[in-house]
């Protein structure tokens, strides 16, 4: 009887959404039913893809039509470091997806937008992206008063509350990257930059994004619970050398005072680093500062490498791209979507490994199920490893929504199932080091990519020139005609002039042209329009080639030997 109920409960939601979607028409429908479509499920736990969570560009076509191999996915799949135990290198040589996924959901890389893309005018487009849907004009977060009175649609829980994350990040930073509220407070947030990811997440392939950092309360409370910048920078530092592994350079610090050594000499002092020595096997453990220091010893709170500590979040705002009249890129003010993380319980060690062995034995035994992720749209999805997700998404428009379900999902393979990633994280540990500006803790609103010498892989090969020679193109879908154009000759090969002047400035790749960035934004602004991001959110300036629409179990890639990732 329970399971026939659920089955009746299955198809009752089901005729729901086929009706849904039947008025949606795949995606082209206009603004006000879409607007009405996604309110409809945005309170459901249904999904029209059955595996969102594979992003389109695992259907990318590795095999050109003259028998050339690409190779993007090497970015993503890779021989992991402990403790991601993922080790899914493998992927590079087939498409290894569940059988419900041999079919390629992301239908929107396929579709002729361009008479809604020639609709809208350049002066449109460039106001639009400019115009703030995050902040009012008094500075205050615009979500906040909606959230205040949540509206029924987003309420997925029904008991006429927001129980998510209320954004609270005012994006007024000082020169530490800090944060503060319009009454001058320290919200926790710290801004840091970093080399951005490879391939999708570059500009001239269709957003501008930032990231910032806020670790819980313990760790911005000395150890009588009192606020202390002191204590946050240094907790700050301390997590920075557990996740990237080395050595972080830090302000003239007493010792005495927050009674650890933290530069490992021996004695307590002054210290200008946070040494990165952590072997508690053999003995050499570190040590938070402040009260997180106290919760430590108490096992409230845990430290090992390449984890962040519990109660650590991030916040992602992947925004348009502002481009002047010289062609100069920036962030446009206009979000795309907000992003937010927030580390819940900890794993160790042995039982992220566990997870990652039960994962993969599962899809070896039954390759027809798809991941089940739990949560919804209101308090975010699970990932699995300690960390939930939730996001902001534009209406038709242009004001922040909160995504359904499903929408969410779309983040959790990228956070939680790859081989790339440390603690379910891509941005921090490739946050700039001791060279950089304040040692790389600032907004890309105060100091610009230009000029950025190239990131350097952990063979002493150029990043992003390996990324171009590996993939012979710029993006996953080789359809960015503008970095094609600079960087490859007629026979493939990469330009050694063009080489040379990524080496000496990142920008050289990472940014389009004024024409380009005005285009990605056009291609985004119609699938906002039409609310259809669960057929895709790539902003797409024509339809792609180099996508399969369907592959076989296990097809092989034509890559014949897996590379090492960065």
């Amino acid at each position: 009887m329970k399971n026939a109920r659920g089955s009746i409960l299955l198809l009752s939601l089901s005729v729901l959404v086929i009706g849904i979607f039947a008025a949606c028409g795949g995606g082209s429908g206009s603004s006000a039913s879409s607007t009405e479509n996604v309110s409809a499920l945005m309170r459901t736990g249904y999904l029209s893809n059955p595996a969102p969570y594979i992003p389109s560009q695992c259907y990318t076509k590795t095999e050109d039509s003259e028998g050339g191999v690409h190779n993007p996915c090497y970015a993503c799949h890779i021989e992991s470091l402990a403790p991601n135990y993922i080790n899914d290198a493998a992927v590079q040589l087939a498409y290894s997806l569940p059988t419900p996924a041999l079919t390629n959901h992301w239908s929107n890389l396929f579709k002729d937008r361009s008479a809604a893309f020639a609709a809208i005018g350049d002066a449109d487009i460039l106001a639009y992206v400019r115009a703030s849907n995050y902040l009012n004009a008094d500075g205050s977060i615009k979500l906040v008063a909606t959230l205040a009175s949540v509206p029924a649609a987003w309420d997925a829980d029904n008991n006429g509350e927001w129980n998510g994350y209320a954004p609270d990040l005012y994006l007024r930073f000082d020169d530490d990257g800090f944060d503060h509220d319009l009454q001058g407070n320290y919200t926790g947030w710290r801004a840091f930059a970093y080399y951005p990811f490879l391939g999708t997440f570059w500009p001239t392939n269709g957003s501008t994004d930032d990231v910032m950092i806020r670790l819980a309360p313990s760790f911005r409370q000395d150890e009588s619970g009192a606020f202390s910048l002191t204590v946050y920078r240094t907790n700050l530092a301390i997590v920075e050398a557990m996740i990237l592994r080395r050595d972080v350079t830090i302000d003239a610090t007493d010792e005495v005072a927050l009674n650890v050594d933290l530069d490992k000499d021996g004695t307590l002092g002054t210290a200008t680093r946070v040494t990165y020595d952590w072997a508690p096997t053999d003995g050499r453990d570190m040590s938070y500062v402040g009260l997180a220091r106290v919760q430590q010893l108490a096992g409230a709170v845990h430290l090992a490498a390449g984890l962040f500590p519990e109660g650590t979040e991030f916040i992602h705002s992947v925004r348009y791209i502002d481009v002047d009249d010289a062609g100069n890129i920036s962030m446009a003010a206009r979000m795309k979507e907000l992003r937010y993380a927030i580390k819940k319980s900890w794993y160790s060690y042995s039982a992220l490994n566990m997870a990652a062995a039960e994962e993969a034995k599962e899809k070896d035994q039954f390759p027809e199920r798809t991941r089940q992720i739990t949560g919804s749209a209101e308090v975010g999805l699970s990932n699995g490893q300690g960390w939930t997700f939730q996001s902001f998404i534009e209406d038709a428009n242009g004001e922040l929504r909160p995504q359904t379900y499903e929408e969410n999902v779309f983040c959790m393979g990228c956070h939680s199932g790859i081989g790339a990633t440390t603690d379910s994280n891509f941005s921090f540990p490739r946050k700039f080091g001791a060279s950089a500006p304040n040692r790389g803790w600032y907004h890309w609103s105060q100091q610009t990519m230009v000029g950025l010498d190239e990131p350097v892989r952990s063979d002493g090969r150029n990043e992003y020139a390996y990324y171009l020679e590996q993939n012979g193109a710029g993006d996953e879908f080789r359809g960015n005609g503008e970095v094609q154009a600079k960087f490859f000759n007629a026979d493939g090969s990469l330009k050694s002039d063009a080489l040379a002047a990524l080496a000496d400035d990142i920008t050289f790749l990472l940014f389009p042209s004024r024409e380009r960035a005005i285009a990605l934004n056009k291609g985004y602004r119609v699938i906002v329009q039409e609310q259809s991001y669960i057929y895709g959110r790539d902003a797409a300036v024509e339809p792609a080639v180099n996508v399969h629409q369907s592959v076989t179990e296990d097809q092989p890639t034509g890559i014949a030997t897996a590379v090492t990732g960065p």
